[in-house]
């Protein structure tokens, strides 16, 4: 995926020769030494953003952001989960200049970052608003509730064909019919697929036929959700597998085509964790960025603009956790957590045994 740069600017500027010092106010129920992060904030100018969330689901939050905090440029830099990663580590081993902020759906490369020491040690103000499960350390913080979905083209599957959890999955794609018709994503160029798979192989007790199951129905992979919904929607494939639902959820509403299962049995839910880059070089924005995307007012964007489902309890709209806990039930939510635990197949041995298994089983044509 080809990267692409954002920069938004202060489009407030006029009003800085005639508010002077009221460039932005402390929000309500901040500190009031939380002035100094800002007027600090304010003479930085920019914040710098390597991010895997599309730019045009992060323009309506860089809009607002912008609005709340005029004379602060953000230059949003627009990847997929495995490139943010690749190009920060470069950079830094490099001495060049990098990211001020990460932001990835890649939790578990963003974990190795943080836990590596590669992470700023900041205390959100806004950290007691969000599940203990999704934040480490006060360095790496969960901004978004993401279920990893079953999606299916509406037109050529029967309802009753429909799965409702893993087991009818791999029953169903085991028939002659969805010979070539299967998606998911590419674990090997997907840091995202990579880690849904391998949490599905801590969950599911009969990951070894889910496995055997891809590799009958010879799996199609791709690099990126957008191209899996496509191609379920075109009718080329009739299914897909953890594809990232927040996308999912939000195209079904317009493409009826397309029909999105949340798995009864148990469904994971990706948070894109976010952290501060420990030498970044507007580090007082970029806490700035943190305590906003975190926020009440922040996380409303996220339900509503971005859609990408607010983590906050306690935010009302469009895809917030609250719903989704609602339909899944909350025994059968997975959240993978905001921690070094999920880690433990990232290791060079584990990774290649993993993706040696995949490639026997699922990758067999």
């Amino acid at each position: 995926m080809q990267t692409k740069t954002i920069l938004a600017i202060a489009v407030a500027a006029a009003f800085a020769g005639s508010t002077g010092a009221a460039f932005a106010q402390v929000p309500a129920g901040y500190p009031a030494d939380y002035q100094k992060i800002i007027d600090a904030a304010k003479k930085e100018g920019k914040v710098v953003i390597y991010s895997a969330t599309d730019s045009k689901a992060a323009a309506p939050l860089i809009k607002d952001f912008s609005a709340l905090y005029p004379g602060i440029s953000v230059e949003y830099n627009d990847m997929n989960s495995t490139e943010v990663y690749n190009r920060f580590i470069s950079e830094v081993a490099a001495g060049g200049n990098t990211a001020d902020v990460m932001w990835s759906s890649a939790m578990d490369l963003q974990m190795r970052l943080a836990s590596d020491g590669y992470a700023l040690k900041y205390k959100s103000v806004e950290a007691a608003k969000i599940p203990g499960w999704a934040m480490w350390d006060d360095q790496a913080y969960g901004t978004t509730f993401e279920p990893a979905a079953i999606v299916y083209n509406k037109r050529l599957l029967d309802p009753k064909e429909v799965p409702k959890n893993h087991d009818d999955f791999v029953k169903l794609i085991a028939m002659p019919k969805f010979k070539d018709k299967v998606t998911t994503y590419d674990i090997e160029k997907s840091g995202v697929g990579f880690m849904f798979m391998s949490q599905d192989a801590k969950e599911y007790p009969q990951f070894l036929a889910l496995q055997n199951a891809f590799g009958t129905a010879k799996v199609r992979v791709q690099s990126s959700t957008g191209t899996m919904m496509e191609r379920i929607s075109s009718g080329e494939n009739l299914i897909g597998y953890n594809v990232l639902g927040s996308y999912a959820l939000v195209r079904a509403k317009t493409d009826p085509s397309i029909g999105v299962v949340l798995p009864k049995d148990y469904t994971l839910i990706l948070s894109r964790v976010q952290f501060i880059n420990k030498n970044a070089k507007n580090v007082n924005a970029s806490k700035l960025w943190l305590d906003y995307i975190l926020s009440h007012r922040g996380q409303t964007i996220i339900s509503n603009g971005a859609k990408l489902y607010a983590i906050r309890a306690d935010v009302t709209g469009e895809t917030t956790s609250a719903d989704l806990i609602k339909e899944i039930g909350a025994a059968n939510v997975k959240p993978v957590p905001v921690h070094p635990i999920i880690l433990q197949f990232l290791g060079p041995a584990k990774r290649m045994a993993f993706l040696k298994q995949w490639k026997e089983t699922a990758g067999k044509k």
